[in-house]
């Protein structure tokens, strides 16, 4: 009930000061919800200019901020004055708190990006390892085909060349040729384990 004044009873005479924080805070330790609105009154557009600086999002600030002013009207009984004041406890509290709800953002949205990624397709090391022992493999096979049939595959797979223009670098015939790879292939694929 207001007095004529415009000062609130209970509130102490005109000019006089607050209760201080900490002490507030230790009633509201003790369940004392009057002491409560105090400091929500106090510490709510602190704890709220906190939370926002941090999230940067209004919507969310509001959120960080309820659950701060929740956390202390639990927790009042944590304070401690010998290790500073009480507006900067609450504002560490509120900080954290903000951290958390960044961080916690941050997860769901790589979670969400991780999951909604096309799985990768190949693992650049385990390609490269894959792609040297294949040509180790095949480099061994290789050496067991006859010189002949070495040279003729060589010169088509891995010079480029058609079966008469190694025909005509080998100087046999055409025939000969495609028996001699014919039969190399068939060494390298029974070599390298392929199935056909």
């Amino acid at each position: 009930m207001n007095e004529p004044g415009g000062g609130r009873r209970g509130a102490g005479a005109v000019g006089a000061e607050p209760p201080d924080l900490a002490e507030l805070l230790g009633r509201v330790a003790r369940g004392d919800q009057d002491a409560f609105g105090q400091v929500y009154e106090r510490l709510s557009g602190p704890v709220y200019g906190i939370a926002l600086r941090v999230v940067r999002d209004p919507a969310q600030a509001e959120e960080v901020a309820q659950d701060v002013l929740v956390e202390l009207w639990r927790k009042a009984s944590h304070y401690r004055p010998d290790r500073g004041g009480a507006t900067a406890w609450a504002l560490t509290v509120a900080h954290r708190r903000a951290v958390d709800r960044v961080r916690s953002s941050q997860a769901d949205r790589d979670r969400e990006e991780r999951a909604g990624a096309p799985p990768r397709e190949y693992d650049e090391v385990a390609e490269e390892v894959g792609t040297r022992l294949e040509h180790q493999q095949v480099r061994r096979c290789m050496r067991g085909l006859t010189p002949t049939q070495r040279e003729s595959i060589t010169l088509a797979y891995y010079g480029g060349y058609t079966y008469r223009e190694v025909a005509e670098l080998l100087g046999v015939g055409l025939a000969a040729v495609k028996s001699r790879m014919r039969d190399g292939l068939i060494r390298l694929r029974d070599c390298l384990g392929v199935q056909s």
